[in-house]
């Protein structure tokens, strides 16, 4: 597949645009539960947009693609989000607060918090969907690792797959309903999330009105109204019983708000973004990633100039600590034309490096005529995907190494305590892997050391294997405890070391 290097700048330059609109239309009315009435911004803007936490953290992604180079995973990732990342709301705060007692990626987005089915990260897809341009796979890889810094097996991890994949493939394809159906391979299809979107898609197939259908998803998918006072919610959705909900259990509701928008629009720019604002709700993620959706799919040159006019093509940070990104936060990028520059050299460095079966070519003229569209759903990957949703992964150039703490890394004192440690061969020889487990003299662990045999891939399954590890401690520090599991093979120098950390 062949993309004409204009026609990428200008998909790019459409989502980074389309962002920031969608972001600074839907601002004034964040998270209020109920019917608005936009036709356009409602706000004095003299020329720029809005501060845009949809955008900020993709700025931040960007600088450690450059910092770090494109095999960044939530590891890499989680370290630049204790860095720069400022807030200390909902699940921003939370994942600081797990990251900070020692928990790592996906149990920092998991642990004690009530936000990991919430909207914080479907919201920053974008960036992986522009440097994989027509990859949705690379795409959807690195959206999970972003997503479960802060939403560990949660909706939000679903959410992001979901948007960065359908966002991926938007470069190549421009039918909304294919693009949907590519995302939702992405998610198991009984998760919240994918009943969401289609539930939108059934009820503009029954030629529902779009007060309908975003009255049947807050029937089904609504979270708590934040934060649940009278002010915020109007007393039409007070009357339909809409006042109740889950705390944090935003993000099915939100996105099936954005499948709406998406439909309903009918390829309208500002009737897509109006009509999810007006459903309520988190009315600038909906808008912004409706806008993003729209400018990939039919590019910069598609946006109506008196959308661009008030808002220009400046950005406006609100949640980076700017004071240690440069000086006074001269490494995030100004405006959109300096982030679509930056982010088409990282997407050039992926398709190379990566052996992507797409060109960025600066001569030809755009050529899908090889495209495969079924290739383009996740298939088997999507279970590849998703094999250690609850577990932290460490990956060594021949193996993964992937630790589950069960339902809660908590350890007691005297009680039992569970940890599986699984071994994957990703390298073409078989091994015999010896293990040894240090603690701590206060803590006992079962078995302390053995070996574990591991053959190569493409063993039905063979190339995978799992040490249960029961752990007992008669003394814990306050907070975090740690041990360290080292892995080597007879005659080869490569030593693994693996934390596991547990909190008292």
């Amino acid at each position: 597949m062949t993309i004409n290097i204009k026609n990428y700048r200008k998909k790019v330059l459409g989502c980074w645009m389309g962002k920031n609109i969608g972001g600074t239309l839907g601002e004034p009315d964040e998270w209020k539960r109920q019917i608005n009435n936009y036709e356009f911004y409602i706000q004095d803007l003299k020329g720029e947009p809005m501060p845009n936490d949809d955008l900020d953290i993709q700025l931040l992604w960007l600088i450690a693609l450059e910092e770090k180079g494109i095999n960044i995973d939530a590891h890499t990732l989680s370290e630049y989000w204790i860095n720069y990342v400022v807030p200390h709301w909902a699940e921003y705060g939370t994942a600081k607060i797990n990251m900070r007692a020692g928990l790592q990626p996906p149990v920092s987005g998991s642990f004690n918090n009530t936000y990991k089915d919430s909207c914080g990260s479907f919201i920053r897809s974008e960036i992986w969907a522009c440097i994989a341009p027509g990859c949705p796979r690379i795409a959807a890889q690195y959206a999970y690792e972003d997503a479960i810094i802060d939403h560990g097996g949660g909706e939000g991890v679903y959410a992001e797959v979901f948007c960065a994949s359908l966002e991926s493939a938007a470069f190549i394809i421009s039918d909304i309903r294919k693009l949907i159906e590519i995302g939702l391979s992405y998610i198991p299809e009984t998760c919240a999330t994918a009943q969401a979107v289609k539930t939108a898609i059934e009820s503009y197939d029954s030629k529902k009105t779009w007060r309908e259908a975003r009255d049947i998803i807050l029937e089904k998918y609504r979270g708590r109204a934040v934060p649940c006072v009278e002010h915020l919610m109007s007393k039409e959705d007070v009357d339909k019983g809409f006042v109740d909900g889950i705390l944090g259990f935003d993000v099915p509701s939100n996105i099936g708000i954005l499948i709406i928008g998406l439909l309903y629009g009918e390829g309208d720019f500002g009737k897509t973004l109006c009509t999810a604002v007006n459903c309520g709700e988190d009315t600038d993620c909906t808008a912004a990633t409706a806008g993003s959706i729209f400018g990939i799919m039919h590019g910069f040159d598609a946006i109506p100039e008196k959308w661009i006019e008030p808002i220009g093509h400046g950005i406006k940070t609100v949640t980076l600590n700017l004071g240690d990104l440069g000086y006074f936060g001269n490494m995030v990028p100004a405006d959109i034309n300096n982030l679509t520059g930056r982010t088409e050299r990282i997407a050039r460095q992926v398709i190379m490096r990566k052996n992507l079966p797409v060109i960025i070519d600066d001569n030809n003229p755009t050529d899908f005529s090889d495209l495969n569209e079924s290739a383009l759903c996740a298939g088997k990957f999507r279970e590849e995907l998703f094999d250690n949703f609850n577990s932290v992964v460490h990956r060594f150039d021949a193996f993964d190494v992937a630790v589950n703490h069960g339902d809660t890394p908590k350890i007691s004192c005297n009680e039992p305590k569970s940890v599986i440690i699984k071994v994957k061969n990703k390298y073409r020889m078989a091994a015999n892997i010896n293990f040894r487990i240090f603690a701590p003299e206060e803590i006992s662990v079962s078995p302390s050391s053995g070996s574990l045999y591991v053959n190569y891939p493409g063993t039905e399954g063979q190339n995978v294997n799992e040490i249960e590890l029961n752990i007992t401690a008669e003394k814990l520090n306050p907070g975090a405890n740690r041990l360290v599991a080292e892995f080597t093979i007879n005659g080869r120098p490569s030593i693994m070391h693996v934390p596991i950390v547990l909190i008292n």
